[in-house]
């Protein structure tokens, strides 16, 4: 899958993010070396350690549905860009240590990484 097309599905999912506290909506679209995409948004809790993000909600809706192997995330925020936090860097880790990682403003100026330039020293049991 292309990696705009793969932004512009994580910025679709935007509308349904729920962050009454920031403001600042979060989609991502998770792409399995299968080809499936599974989207998902942050959700924000009162209890702030309740929050989820959305790159772990997406992952989460994938390994519930049999899905163990990633090849890209895409994530696109309500304003600027938006890099996957520390535990949803080793969440990540967990299941694509070599994952590709697209983050950016718009289709138009993505940057790419990999999981493993953004968390070098993650581990796995």
């Amino acid at each position: 899958m292309d990696n705009r097309e793969l932004f512009k599905m994580a910025q679709a999912a935007l509308p349904n993010a729920y962050a009454p506290f920031s403001k600042f909506k979060v989609g991502a679209a998770l792409l399995t070396e299968e080809g499936k995409v599974f989207t998902g948004v942050n959700v924000e809790n009162s209890s702030y350690g309740g929050t989820i993000c959305a790159e772990r909600t997406a992952t989460v809706k994938a390994v519930s549905e049999g899905y163990r192997n990633f090849s890209k995330l895409a994530i696109a925020a309500s304003e600027g860009e938006a890099f996957p936090c520390g535990i949803c860097r080793q969440f990540l880790y967990e299941f694509a240590p070599d994952l590709e990682v697209i983050i950016g403003e718009d289709e138009e100026h993505l940057k790419i990484y990999t999981l493993k330039e953004l968390l070098p020293e993650g581990f796995r049991l």
